[in-house]
């Protein structure tokens, strides 16, 4: 089964968006297509006797590189930045006339429903907290310990699962678990993920949850680089994604989803632009009198204070760019790049991939493994410091999960301090990874092993 096979891809009016305002600059051509160039590939770093050496990336799951095309849209609309929603001149109404257009390309992209809500936020954390904040009272919520800790922490005394042996084991511990839920629930899950790469079967658990009358949330923040995403094709109900991973750093996240939560919550913050108006309150003539109006529409009532329009302009910028550079050509290029990674990886001796479904489970561009005989620590740092390559080393914010996958490996030599706080490194790829970084980290990797004595 293909990578692709497991979600249903985009339409072509469902990824339909506005073009970028500015050009896309310098490209490489892959295949039929081009895909588009990130800023910083010519940098280059210092490394162990004061040689500069071309900077290998590898950390593209927690922070990706900003596309150049996202780089040129910002700059586009630098001159004519204003406040946006109250101000008559032209600046205010041309910013704001940005900020908008950007909220219909991230509906457009993520195939959401006409009538969806599409919320800006800092990031998927604030997106996850802010649907946290909205649940009808008495919701139940059933979360995977696989989680991100953005996905796992923000609920009151939610139904934590054990982390699945198989796919259709994750189906069937969703279905127990909401089978005797009475009253709202919601079951959130990751599309991808942040640890393994392993793609879930949301559309699967989405059929499941809807059959017991609950919600699902889906955490796509490394689904959505990686992958198309379509809300409608998957029924899903809400999906939290971050511009920093999206090829988009400028500090803006996205919540999409259905309204009527959202709509029904206490605005996620009080203040200006979340109000229709603010009265003197009750008074003998109108008792009722509210002191405050908010807003009914939830992209208002959710977004107080000055948003920031660059961040969305960015964000929509990126999906602009994937969606015109078209999955197939991304995808393709990515499993070639990851199949020689992970083929890499294999052959060097003490190294050990970390995986919950196996080698076979379809994935995104993202590898986390330990070394026989080092922490993760000093594994990231020697790559850092002779070879100029840049990966993560921890738990990656998803403790209860790296833990779970440590227990199946021998980690007492990756840390010989104590085996329980051990950790592990992540090697993640996407757009501007070469075969050189690849083929770099194997080459380091394999000399680092070669000195255990």
């Amino acid at each position: 089964m293909s990578a692709l096979s497991i979600f249903t891809a985009p339409t072509a009016s469902a990824v339909t968006g506005a073009p970028a305002e500015a050009p896309v600059p310098a490209a490489r051509p892959c295949g039929e297509r081009e895909i588009p160039a990130v800023l910083g590939a010519d940098l280059e770093v210092p490394v162990r006797g004061g040689r500069l050496v071309p900077y290998a990336n590898l950390d593209y799951a927690a922070s990706a590189p900003c596309l150049e095309p996202v780089s040129a849209a910002v700059a586009a609309a630098l001159p004519a930045y204003s406040s946006v929603h109250r101000g008559a001149g032209y600046a205010s109404q041309l910013t704001t006339a940005r900020y908008e257009q950007a909220r219909h390309t991230v509906r457009a992209f993520t195939g959401a429903r006409p009538g969806d809500a599409v919320v800006f936020t800092r990031n998927t954390t604030d997106a996850t907290n802010l649907l946290a904040r909205s649940l009808p009272e008495g919701t139940t919520v059933v979360v995977f310990d696989t989680e991100h800790h953005a996905s796992l922490l923000p609920w009151t005394d939610p139904v934590r699962l054990a982390p699945p042996a198989f796919p259709g084991e994750a189906v069937r511990a969703a279905d127990a678990a909401l089978e005797g839920v009475r009253g709202p629930a919601l079951l959130v899950v990751t599309a991808a993920s942040n640890v393994t790469g392993e793609l879930w079967p949301i559309a699967a658990l989405a059929h499941i949850a809807h059959r017991h009358g609950a919600r699902i949330l889906v955490d796509a923040a490394q689904l959505a680089p990686h992958r198309p995403l379509n809300l409608t094709a998957l029924d899903l109900d809400y999906v939290v994604f971050s511009g920093h991973k999206l090829y988009a750093p400028f500090g803006t996240g996205v919540l999409v989803g259905r309204p009527d939560w959202l709509a029904g919550a206490e605005p996620y913050l009080k203040g200006g632009g979340a109000v229709r108006a603010v009265n003197g309150g009750a008074t003998a003539q109108d008792p009722d009198a509210p002191e405050v109006e908010w807003h009914d529409d939830p992209e208002a009532r959710h977004e107080a204070g000055t948003p920031n329009v660059l961040g969305a302009v960015a964000l929509a910028a990126a999906c602009d760019a994937l969606t015109a550079t078209g999955w197939n050509a991304l995808v393709r290029e990515e499993g070639r790049l990851l199949g020689r990674l992970r083929a890499g990886l294999a052959a060097v001796e003490g190294v050990h991939e970390l995986s919950l479904w196996g080698p076979d489970h379809p994935r995104v561009g993202i590898v986390s493994f330990v070394v026989d005989g080092f922490t993760a620590r000093e594994v990231a740092e020697t790559l850092s410091n002779e070879y100029g390559i840049g990966v993560r080393d921890g738990k990656f914010c998803a403790h209860p999960f790296v833990r779970h996958l440590l227990d199946a490996v021998d980690t007492s030599g990756c840390d010989p301090d104590n085996a329980v706080t051990a950790s592990a490194v992540r090697a993640s790829i996407g757009i501007g990874t070469t075969e050189e970084h690849v083929d770099r980290l194997l080459a380091a990797l394999a000399d680092l092993t070669s000195r255990r004595g």
